[in-house]
């Protein structure tokens, strides 16, 4: 079995910022990277400050540490957003789904969720009819947007990707996408290729 690597790739980054719903979480290949960041920054304290190879062990970490950086903002970003939405797919998934939150993500959805229940509650709930104090938050905020369309390239050749499913006015429409053709697309069609790495965002 294969060691993972302890950075996190280009690819899964790219993917989680433009991809419109929040992908499963790499906990583990994001723990890996705060280790391996702060192991170069004690090797880099432990060097000669301004030689070529410090210097280029310093841009390095930089870029890294952006690279990480950018990827748990866009997470969070999703998080709040979506939280109902994510917190019920959480609570309905098996234990062969992949997990889209985190331990430390999904406490921090659920403390989310309880904090604007609570501010509702508060500012307007609490003043209306009794009739009417509820709230549903899975339908007073919006789901991901997974219509939307996003630019991919094809990562391994893929035959017969179901584009629009068949109506009464239409057959269904699939294509075959080639090896590192690029394409615009609607998220949804290509979301299960964007999890198992066929098709990268971009």
């Amino acid at each position: 079995m294969a060691h993972s690597s302890p950075h996190l790739g280009r690819q899964a980054w790219l993917n989680e910022k433009f991809a419109p719903d929040l992908l499963e979480t790499k906990q583990d290949v994001v723990d890996n990277m705060m280790l391996h960041l702060q192991n170069m920054d004690e090797n880099l304290h432990q060097g000669h400050v301004g030689e070529p190879k410090s210097t280029i062990h310093q841009l390095e970490l930089e870029r890294l540490r952006f690279v990480l950086t950018s990827y748990l903002r866009s997470r969070l970003r999703k998080i709040e957003a979506y939280f109902p939405h994510l917190l019920e797919q959480q609570r309905s998934q098996t234990g062969e789904d992949l997990l889209r939150l985190s331990p430390d993500e999904y406490i921090f959805a659920e403390e989310y969720a309880n904090n604007i229940s609570l501010y509702f509650r508060r500012v307007a709930l609490r003043h209306m009819p009794t009739a009417q104090q509820k709230l549903d938050l899975s339908k007073t905020v919006a789901p991901p947007d997974i219509e939307r369309f996003v630019f991919l390239q094809v990562k391994d050749r893929q035959e017969r990707v179901l584009i629009e499913e068949a109506t009464d006015d239409q057959e269904e429409y699939v294509i075959d996408l080639e090896e590192n053709s690029k394409h615009l697309m609607r998220y949804k069609a290509i979301a299960p290729l964007v999890s198992n790495g066929a098709v990268q965002l971009i």
